[in-house]
């Protein structure tokens, strides 16, 4: 693929995609044809690349879409006059927000739900979802294919939800782009970031803010994936080795995009205030604006944060956001180390957390920092041996001493 299309196809896949399923109805029929425009560009544009590139890939994808529809038997008389515009006009938000709707379908499992927005939205390969997923390649193909037949036995609707069914729907919704984001952050091998996943994550938070601009959630939403994007190239130091937020470069910050995620983590603080307090995204999004507006680690409002998490803790509590706020806690000024270890140690028999590198890795901070540095070093290497990426790995043996 060469790199025109390359990056018309991380850009545009959805839409071309959301496109070809409202005029097709069939998920496996509007893949293939997607799938076809683009290897179809591959061959044209060599000479030139088309002036609007996504309506020239939706315009191919129809028809080839069409012209497969009016091979097929029991169609051919209901489409003898059925055509295509000549040039579709572009991106629909409206279509791209139908399929993000219908791949977060309630009668789909959260699994099931995540490997078709990945799969479909996110253009990934059934390989690449896998991956992402931490499972075989024959779970996600299969999880995929049970998804794509519950969709069509089950006749689920390309549509958005009616207006008593939207606050339900947007909440998983926004719950699955927030775990594709998180997956960009948590990648696995020699990448420290999969950039793919965090441009999905930040192209459908962007989707959803334009249609539902004054949604907390969704608006939290996005202020918490500008606010992790403008810190991405702080994340590895000049030597390329990892960077966590405590040692980071922070001229190195995108201003720009740390002023818009602050601005809006803010507004949907105010707005989720007003309407009965905020949701576990809004609260996510305003300790990552508390970070993002401290001038140094030392100087961040910690008993703030902790404030946050406690609030967290009462809308989602999870042995994750637990674990994340003794973290915090233990670095309120004047606060009992001991205790905080108590906390964390508390946590260990939880089996969510079983196999987390963040737990054993927090451990060994807190106890390195009560210069407990044997039981520290015991700490790093459960975490070594739990770590799935290469720099964390570099990190915690550097840590380790």
């Amino acid at each position: 693929m060469n790199s025109e299309v390359e990056e018309a196809h991380r850009r545009h896949w959805p839409s071309v995609l959301a496109a070809t399923v409202r005029l097709t109805r069939d998920l496996d029929l509007a893949e293939e044809c997607a799938q076809e425009a683009f290897v179809r560009a591959i061959r044209v544009w060599g000479n030139e690349v088309p002036r609007n590139e996504v309506a020239w890939l939706t315009t191919v994808a129809m028809r080839i879409a069409l012209d497969r529809m009016r091979r097929e038997a029991t169609l051919r008389r209901k489409l003898p006059m059925l055509v295509v515009e000549e040039e579709h006009s572009g991106e629909d938000s409206a279509d791209l927000l139908r399929l993000i709707f219908m791949c977060c379908h309630p009668s789909l499992s959260e699994d099931a739900q995540l490997a078709m927005t990945l799969r479909l939205v996110c253009g990934l390969t059934t390989p690449e979802v896998a991956s992402v997923l931490l499972v075989k390649e024959s779970t996600a193909a299969a999880r995929i294919t049970r998804a794509k037949r519950k969709i069509a036995t089950s006749a689920i609707p390309f549509r958005l939800p009616s207006e008593d069914d939207l606050p339900a729907r947007l909440e998983t919704v926004v719950t699955i782009v927030h775990l594709i984001y998180t997956a960009g952050h948590t990648a696995s091998g020699t990448d420290l970031t999969r950039i793919d996943l965090i441009s999905s994550a930040l192209q459908l938070s962007r989707t959803l803010y334009q249609t539902m601009p004054e949604e907390p959630e969704v608006k939290g939403l996005l202020a918490l994936v500008l606010l992790g994007k403008a810190r991405n190239a702080a994340r590895l130091g000049d030597d390329g080795e990892l960077r966590l937020l405590s040692d980071q470069d922070r001229t190195k910050w995108d201003r720009r995009l740390l002023s818009k995620g602050i601005h809006l983590a803010t507004e949907a603080l105010r707005d989720a205030n007003i309407k009965g307090g905020p949701g576990r995204v809004v609260l996510q999004a305003a300790i990552a604006g508390l970070h993002s507006v401290a001038p140094s680690w030392e100087a961040t409002d910690w008993t703030q944060v902790v404030t946050m998490y406690d609030g967290l803790m009462q809308r989602w509590p999870s042995p994750v956001v637990a674990l994340n706020r003794c973290a915090a806690s233990s670095l309120v000024p004047g606060v009992d180390l001991e205790e905080v270890l108590t906390s964390l140690d508390d946590l260990s028999s939880d089996p969510m957390l079983e196999g987390y590198v963040y737990l054993p890795a927090t451990r060994a901070d807190i106890l390195s920092r009560l210069g407990r540095t044997e039981e520290a070093r015991v700490a790093y290497r459960e975490a070594l041996e739990l770590a799935r990426n290469d720099r964390e790995r570099r990190f915690l043996r550097r840590r380790q001493g």
